[in-house]
This record gives structure tokens, sequence and C-alpha cells, in this order.
């Protein structure tokens, strides 16, 4: 019976609802709305776009299978496959062919073009379509010695889940709060956008919740399964982040993707939100999971430090950093290697007692609940053929520890807090 009934409510329809709405008569106070009005309003929102020449240069790196598209003046345009740089077969770029292959996108956007030309650069997403299937890139055009160039990202039109991307099936602890702030830590190009696509993507197969984010550009797209999705790039669908997050209070969401924690504001209003009943996901420059805490304190006064760790006390659910690697596997071609650590009553008590030099020995305890730092995510690696012994010793944060943990031989932890 309770079954039956959860059924209803998900299926709520009222009559009135299917309804037509009837046209109401216009009065004579009202002036009359022209049809080549409307028609001009709504051009924007009927996702028409032009065809531009760069487009044969996007489809070649989707053919290709790259990950990033160059264009410079002077070389022929380059793709990055497998991480490593390789220029097309054909002739270098001029200057002339270089304008026009990049700045029909820079103008078709006035907040673009202002962007550019105030600040010598600007980033957007792209769309096109190739071989029947839409595709996302993120561009970032600049200048450089007098000359323009681009560099753009493809971004999969299809967001891979945790077992795809060689993630620890323990990230869905995080995606199952329905409170509170989870951070990605790591360097550009490190992985961290598709991580949380791919978090969110499984919040979105599981729970009946509404998902809005707050992105600069949107990268992913998402279907729709269990959740409602709305998506908001900033100076396209809202002007700036702050607005964005003054609507957002608005919009009833569950969760909440903020983008990358760049400064104070930013952060502030993301733990806001946290704090008032949302969980809230997000990113931030940091090259491990305890450094973090300091980086997090770096955007604020030191008057504040001691604030600002009761609210990550009370409102951070997890941080995890990453970072990606060449794989050594046929069909794969970086996977990550990554840091976990979960705010579990040993974290929050040592954040409380700014012992964060301690936090490294506390994600090892933990190994139990989930947690793993980047000695065990490299030993997992290797064990599974996915990456070299090379490749793992070259990135370690402690090569010793890695050797001793390829060996069976683990540190003791009882006694290191």
């Amino acid at each position: 019976m309770a079954t039956d009934q959860e059924e209803a409510r998900e299926q709520i329809e009222t009559e009135e609802a299917r309804e037509p709405v009837e046209a109401t008569e216009q009065t004579a106070d009202q002036e009359p709305t022209m049809p080549h009005e409307i028609d001009a309003n709504a051009e924007r929102f009927l996702g028409k776009q032009e065809e531009f020449e760069i487009d044969k240069l996007f489809r070649a790196l989707v053919r290709l299978e790259g990950s990033d598209l160059h264009l410079k003046a002077g070389v022929p345009p380059h793709v990055r496959v497998n991480g490593s740089l390789r220029p097309l077969n054909r002739p270098p770029i001029d200057d002339e062919e270089i304008v026009r292959l990049i700045f029909p996108m820079i103008k078709m956007d006035q907040r673009r073009q202002r962007i550019f030309d105030e600040d010598g650069g600007c980033d957007f997403a792209y769309s096109l379509e190739v071989d029947g299937k839409p595709w996302r890139f993120r561009v970032n055009v600049l200048q450089q010695m007098g000359h323009v160039g681009l560099v753009a990202r493809r971004v999969n039109n299809w967001i891979p889940n945790f077992e795809q991307l060689h993630l620890p099936p323990s990230l869905e602890r995080l995606c199952k709060y329905s409170q509170g702030m989870v951070l990605l830590a790591g360097i550009t190009g490190s992985g961290k956008t598709t991580t949380i696509a791919s978090m969110l993507d499984w919040i979105n197969r599981h729970y009946r919740k509404h998902i809005l984010t707050l992105e600069d550009p949107i990268e992913f797209t998402f279907t729709e399964d269990k959740s409602l999705i709305n998506q908001r790039e900033i100076g396209m669908d809202v002007k700036d982040f702050m607005i964005g997050m003054k609507h957002a209070v608005r919009e009833d969401p569950d969760v909440m993707l903020v983008g990358e924690m760049r400064d104070r504001e930013t952060f502030e209003t993301a733990l806001q939100a946290a704090e008032t009943g949302h969980l809230v996901f997000g990113t931030i420059h940091a090259s491990s999971a305890p450094s973090t805490i300091g980086r997090i304190l770096d955007l604020f006064p030191q008057p504040m430090h001691g604030a600002i760790r009761s609210a990550l006390i009370f409102n951070m659910k997890g941080i995890i950093a990453q970072k990606l690697l060449p794989s050594i596997k046929e069909g794969v071609g970086r996977v990550p290697t990554v840091e976990i650590m979960f705010f579990n009553p040993t974290v929050r008590k040592l954040i409380e007692e700014e012992e964060d030099q301690k936090l490294p020995d506390a994600i090892r305890i933990g190994k139990e609940e989930g947690m793993m730092d980047f000695t065990m995510s490299l030993k997992d690696l290797i064990d599974r053929d996915l990456i070299d012994r090379a490749t793992g010793f070259e990135v370690a944060p402690n090569p010793e520890a890695l050797k001793m943990a390829l060996k069976g031989i683990s540190l003791a932890e009882s006694a290191m807090l």
C-alpha cells in the first residue's frame, strides 16, 4: 500500500494542469505585442547556430579522439591525443587565416567580445554537431606577442560512471548526503570537472532531486533520469556568479554545483548554501586533500580562521584530490590517482585543534572507511596494470612509502595520532 501511495504522489497531475490555457482578451490599456518583436526576443533561445570555418578543425579533433586543439600563427594546428601534442598534416596557419577562424566565434556574443578586448582573452563554451552527435568544447582565446591564438578542450558528450573513470566506489558515500559541502582539489586539467559530473550523474540516476549548476562555462550537459537538472552558464544565462547564487535560493535546489572556489566571496556564498540545507559541490586548486584546508584558510584574514575551521567541521563532508596519469592499458588514455578524505570525527578533531599536519595520518587510519592517500591509490593502479611503476614513482609524494606498499609493508598508523 505504501508503495502505491508513493507512486501516486510521484505522478500527481491535476485536472486543471491538463486544461488548455485560454488566451485572455487584450484590454485597451495594454500595448499590442508585435510578432516581429517576439521573434527578435526569442531568437537567442532557439538554439540556432551558423556554420563557421573553424568547425572543420573541431570535427577533426573529435574524429582523432583528441582532448585539446591548439591554434597558433606560424605553425600547423596541433591536437593532443593521449597526453601528447601532434601537428595536423597541413600547412601552417598564417595571421589572416587564424583571425578568420577565431573571430566569428567571438563576435557572436557581445559580452565575449568585450572581455576579449578588455582582458586580452576570453573563455567560453562552444557546441557543434559531429556525425550526428552533439559535442561541446571549452574554448580559450588568447593574445600572445601581437598574435591571436586558441586552445580548446573537447568535452565528452556522455558522462562516464565511476567504474569507467577508474574511480574508487567509496565516492558514492559523498553523493548520498542531503546537506553539506564536497570539494574536488587538483591542478588545471586534473579531471576535477569530469569527476564532479560523474558524481552529479550518480545522484541523477538514484534520487528524485533538483540539481542546479552555476558554471563558467558549462562543459558537460546532463540527461535527466530521476532528477530535474538546470544548468546556468555565467555570462549567458545569468550576469555573474553572485547574482546566480542570489537567484538560486528561490529556485528550490537540493544539490548545487558552484564551480571553482576562486575567492573569499565565492567560498562564503557556497558555505552559506551548505549551511542552509543544500548539498554543494565545488572545485579548488590544491595539491592534496589535507593541504586544501590551508588553501581555504588563505582566502580569509587570520582573525577569521577560527570561524572558518568551525564552519568546515560542521559542513564539509569530504575532499577529493586527484591527478591524471597516462595509462598503459589498451583503450585507456589517462586514469586518475586520487586522495579521499572524509570528515569523520578524527579529521574534524584535528582541524578544530589546528593539527592539519596530522591529517595524512588520519587518512591512512581511515582506510577501512573508504579513505585513501595517493600512495594507496598509486599502488592500486599499478596492481591493476593501469599505470607502470615508473609513472607511479615519478608522481608519488613519498616514493619510499610506495615502494614499501608494493612489497606489502604498510606503515604502523596506531601511534601516529
